[in-house]
């Protein structure tokens, strides 16, 4: 906090430094004994009618009255990273979103709308990557209507916690009604840690994703867009192969009984130096063997063939073993990200956003 130099702490913010990140210092009303003070750390999105409304991290909004406020400063926009690959928070998204690609998608100004028959948020959602050319209320109603021709409620993907990321439009979507109905956070590492840690030779890779696959994957009755959204699209298919775009590889490891499903599952995409793990499922009854580390090895050792070095990957605050697992990997978190639901909608889509879903250790 700031203290001057009469040794009192000050208030350094004013209205004017709405969007800025802040750490500040209030009041807490009928606080227990050695509770007197709480601490905020995100950005100011606001801060009207004598209120500051404060974004953190994870997402969540802190309304703080002025009238308890003690003290208050700008700090960086974000912490510097003491280990593994650095990237902006805008390389990732478009990295993310070229690993799930929709079926359809169509531009507003600086804004990507994406559809694909409702098989999951992230393929169904906006992407807002800067100025949608239009007053953000307009942009919102083009938004609505363009997913209700095609019978979908409007998502919009923010991301929150590193520098670059939306907590003012997410604030925006809040004063709107839009409901923050899913957060997750990206978490990066280098790749090579993962290549080294299990033991890949009984992980078979494919272009595809079979029957076998399939039948361990978590979401049941794979419509044809959803295999065109997993595989990458035909059109990018051809391109990986050339060189020219994403690869995409999906990993199994047979199950010890013939006809029954796979004993473990994952999904891989190369796009540049980056990789993507994905849809990382293991037996409930063959948990605690190490099957996903192996998995993953599997997927990063042919990501490193093709030249990647670093890796990516969501994980939802919840998947405790899922976070165990990236942690011992060398992961660490980089952004948690969003779905914000229009307004008066209960939501049709099928699925979270393509998150990694590895059950357990």
């Amino acid at each position: 906090m700031e203290i001057s130099a009469s040794g009192r702490l000050v208030v350094r913010i004013t209205a004017a430094d709405v969007g800025k990140r802040v750490s500040v210092r209030a009041l807490v009303e009928h606080a227990a004994p050695g509770e007197k003070f709480t601490d905020t750390v995100g950005v100011l999105t606001s801060w009207d009618s004598g209120v500051l409304v404060i974004t953190r991290k994870d997402g969540e909004s802190v309304r703080i009255p002025e009238s308890v406020l003690v003290a208050g400063k700008i700090v960086p926009a974000a912490p510097a990273r003491r280990r593994g690959p650095s990237a902006s928070y805008e390389e990732l998204a478009r990295v993310a979103a070229r690993a799930w690609r929709p079926v359809e998608s169509e531009r507003l100004g600086e804004w990507e709308l994406r559809a694909a028959g409702g098989f999951t948020r992230r393929a169904n959602s906006v992407l807002p990557l800067g100025d949608p050319g239009l007053p953000l209320d307009e942009a919102l109603t083009v938004v609505r209507r363009w997913y209700s021709d095609r019978g979908l409620p409007a998502y919009i993907q923010t991301a929150t916690g590193a520098e670059g990321t939306q907590e003012q439009l997410c604030a925006e979507l809040e004063r709107r009604g839009w409901v923050r109905e899913v957060s997750a956070e990206v978490w990066i590492g280098a790749l090579a840690p993962a290549a080294d840690a299990g033991d890949a030779s009984g992980v078979a890779l494919s272009r595809t994703a079979d029957e076998a696959w399939l039948a361990r994957y978590q979401r049941k009755g794979v419509s044809e867009v959803a295999l065109e959204v997993l595989g990458g699209g035909s059109p990018r298919s051809s391109e990986a192969e050339s060189g020219g775009g994403p690869s995409v590889w999906f990993a199994t490891v047979p199950a010890a009984e013939p006809g029954a499903a796979p004993a473990a599952i994952g999904r891989c995409v190369v796009d540049g130096r980056w990789a993507s793990f994905a849809a990382v499922e293991v037996d409930p009854g063959q948990r605690r063997r190490g099957l996903a580390t192996d998995v993953m090895a599997a997927l990063a050792r042919q990501a490193l063939d093709e030249g990647a070095s670093a890796a990516w990957l969501q994980v939802e605050e919840d998947n405790a073993g899922a976070r165990a697992l990236y942690e011992r990997l060398g992961f660490a978190a980089h952004h948690a990200y969003h779905h914000y639901r229009e307004p008066g909608s209960a939501g049709a889509v099928r699925g979270n956003a393509g998150v990694g879903r590895y059950r357990s250790p």
